[in-house]
This record gives structure tokens, sequence and C-alpha cells, in this order.
């Protein structure tokens, strides 16, 4: 099997990368001080939902679709989904958390690379016409990587998965092995995502999430918190 595009699809994938992921939780710190999310059975109800209910219809979606921009070199298309990805992200934290992330990614990536489209959409950014978006620039630098889409859509859930994952054994708090658990049992969801978001239908993409973005403002005036969103 090829496998030319493995190194690049840990790197551009890879948790560690510093963008500062990190810092943030998407909401989840809201969930945990309500009580919502307390133990292992409710965390992994919540990823399992944020995956199948949120990410499959926005940023995972969004990532196919700047993919699918870039390999049809339409740089006006990339610029409208990044302006499509900003209008839906209504909470103030998660908009900005989005835009960082993609910001650092592109600046990380695009150094080692130069390509017309790369250079379109870092006007467009410049002169404020697109915003950056994290899923943005990881579909399009996934493209310009000759990662396969299926992979590069893998690699994106499975990245989501240890982040919430990981945010969660150090807000409730849980063990490590008890997250590792956790990991394992979502292995087979993040491949069914995988095949449903290269199916899903464009009138699906950007389903609102109310209760996820509520959570999201909530975050933004708690007492105490350990993330920036």
């Amino acid at each position: 099997m090829e496998s030319h595009y493995l190194s690049s699809l840990l790197h551009l994938s890879d948790p560690t990368l510093p963008i500062g992921g990190f810092s943030h939780s998407n909401g989840l710190e809201s969930y945990v001080q309500e009580g919502t999310v307390h133990d292992a059975v409710s965390a992994d109800n919540f990823i399992r939902s944020m995956l199948s209910n949120n990410i499959k219809y926005n940023d995972a979606a969004f990532v196919r679709l700047a993919y699918e921009a870039a390999a049809c070199q339409d740089v006006t298309e990339i610029i409208k989904l990044d302006q499509e990805c900003t209008a839906l992200k209504s909470p103030m934290e998660i908009r900005q958390a989005s835009i960082k992330l993609g910001m650092r990614l592109l600046k990380i990536f695009n150094r080692q690379t130069e390509h017309q489209l790369v250079q379109h959409y870092e006007t467009a950014i410049l002169e404020k016409e697109a915003a950056g978006h994290y899923c943005i620039a990881f579909g399009l630098n996934a493209f310009l990587m000759d990662i396969p889409a299926k992979e590069a859509l893998l690699a994106f859930y499975y990245n989501a998965a240890v982040g919430m994952v990981t945010n969660c054994v150090k807000l409730i708090p849980l063990g490590q092995l008890g997250g590792q658990a956790i990991l394992f049992r979502l292995h087979p969801l993040l491949q069914q995502l995988t095949e449903e978001t290269l199916e899903l239908k464009r009138e699906l993409v950007g389903i609102c999430n109310t209760g996820f973005d509520i959570h999201c403002m909530q975050h933004e005036r708690l007492y105490s918190r350990l993330y920036m969103s």
C-alpha cells in the first residue's frame, strides 16, 4: 500500500503541534463545572456527541470541502468556505480559537512550501476577506501534502478526539488509563464518521448545535477557568 504521505499526515495531525490546541476546551469546561460531564461514562458520551452531532457537520465537513476546493484549484471557493465558517461560529471564543489555530498552522506549513493557492489565501486573510480558520487550513494543506482525503479526515477526527480526551483527563479529572480506554472505544466511531463525512450532503453542512454554542458562550463568564475557550 502506498504510504509516502504517512509522515506528512502524522505531522499535520500531531496533537502536540505548537499551534495552541492544548489551551482550548471548546466549551467542555462549562459542562464540567455544571456537573454534566463528571466521570468516564459522561465524558465518553460527551465526546461521542461532539464528534457525531457537531464536528461532523461543521469543522470536519469544512476540511473535506476545503480539500475538494484545493483539488480544483478554486481559491474563490476556499475563501467562501472560510467566510461561511466564520458565520457559523457564533460564540466569540470558539471563533477566535479556530482562527488562532488556523493561522499558526498556516505559519508552520506555509514556510516550507510555495503554492499559488496558499499565496492567494494568505492575501485574502491580510485583506480581511478571509479569517484563516483551522479546518480550512487543515484541508488545504492536506491536499498540498498529497494526503488522501479519507486519511486526512480520519486524522482530523482523531486529533479532535485526543484533544477532548486530554481535556477530560485534566478537568474531571480522569486517570490517564481511563482516558486511553475512552480513546480505544472511539476507534470504530472515528472510522464511521470519516465515511459519513465523505458522503455528507452539502445542505447539511453547518447544522447548528445550540447547546454547544450556549455552553461556549457561558465559558466566557466562568468565575474560574483553565482554558481559553
